[in-house]
């Protein structure tokens, strides 16, 4: 037990040492002067301090004050010493913070006492605090692996929405990196760009429920089959939105928004502006960029730059402005993703 003692006499100091070293299982750390201890600090390590209330520079409890700055010490009992028996140092003394007072001069038995009972008390706060740290630490445990079994299912369950048209699942991985980076550039909490990352390659899980010569059709669809098409947004929401996982739900809201637009014209609840879902809006940017820049059957590839300029061009319009500036800012890193991307490629067809 590390016992803080100051004390700008240096007989009293003295004294408090050597009380101090008779106490079993107690290391004394003595200080003359306030000034000390500030230096000291944060690295300075205690478990009780033992103050002077009147010393030269700054009293006991303006020393206190500066201690308390640190959250480190704000927990740790503090004692302070003083001559003065009247209430009003009592009163400033309990106001800053100290849990008891010695009188000077020191009665040794009576400090044996009340600090073999501070120390019982700080061993048990300390026990108690490692108690919930190990708590803690046990709890983001699981908690990651948890996170880890919801981040395979949905990897899984994205490998299989993409079974019978491969582009389609390499499509859904490209726009949850596209997404995330866009969410990052927006300034977003981490937890949010990352779940946003594993979530947002489900947007088009409900074209599971699609037919496949509406899905798989090279040429244009008619006005029925477009229809069609369309339900996949509100199927995919419905598929996930009963999950009680977190990112499920994150997909669920992404699957359900991703096709509405920022002027109202959207699908499939016509949402417009701030009504809809700032991952559906992060993700319809980095959907319709993909989208674009790859070649589908009914059509060929845009170039990077026409793709940009159709997408500033549609902010206010089809997109949110602000997740548009995002994806502006963002656009060097996407293209990063995509040159991985078209590496991955080479390597396929050399395999």
């Amino acid at each position: 037990m590390r016992i803080l003692l100051v004390d700008d006499n240096k007989t009293s100091l003295t004294l408090l040492t050597k009380l101090v070293d008779s106490l079993d299982h107690c290391l004394p750390i003595a200080f003359e002067t306030p000034i000390g201890v500030l230096d000291a600090m944060p690295e300075l390590d205690f478990d009780i301090a033992i103050i002077d209330f009147q010393m030269p520079w700054m009293t006991g409890v303006e020393l206190l004050a500066e201690i308390f700055k640190f959250e480190k010490y704000r927990d740790k009992p503090i004692v302070f010493v003083t001559a003065d028996t009247d209430l009003a140092t009592r009163m400033a003394a309990l106001d800053a913070g100290a849990v008891d007072f010695l009188n000077k001069p020191v009665n040794p038995t009576e400090f044996k006492l009340r600090i073999r009972n501070l120390a019982a008390l700080a061993d048990a706060r300390n026990k108690l605090a490692d108690r919930a740290s190990w708590l803690r630490e046990e709890v983001e445990k699981a908690v990651s692996e948890l996170r880890e079994r919801e981040r395979e299912i949905i990897y899984r369950l994205t490998l299989a929405a993409g079974y019978k048209d491969p582009e389609t699942g390499r499509h859904t991985v490209r726009v949850g990196a596209y997404s995330e980076s866009i969410a990052r550039s927006y300034g977003l909490s981490e937890k949010f760009c990352t779940d946003i990352g594993v979530a947002a390659p489900m947007h088009d899980i409900g074209k599971v429920a699609i037919p496949d010569a509406v899905l798989l059709k090279s040429g244009k669809l008619t006005e029925g089959e477009f229809a069609q098409m369309q339900r996949h947004a509100e199927v995919g929401s419905d598929i996930l939105g009963k999950s009680a996982s977190s990112l499920l739900q994150l997909a669920a809201e992404i699957a359900g928004s991703h096709h509405e637009r920022w002027d109202g014209k959207g699908y499939p609840y016509g949402l417009a502006g701030l009504d809809i879902p700032l991952s559906g809006r992060i993700v319809a940017i980095a959907d319709n960029f993909d989208a674009l820049t790859t070649p589908r059957p009914y059509k060929e590839a845009w170039t990077v730059s026409d793709t940009l300029t159709h997408i500033l061009g549609q902010s206010g319009q089809q997109f949110d402005p602000d997740c548009v500036e995002a994806f502006k800012n963002a656009v060097p890193t996407i293209l990063s993703i995509m040159d991985a991307e078209r590496d991955m490629d080479c390597v396929r067809s050399v395999a």
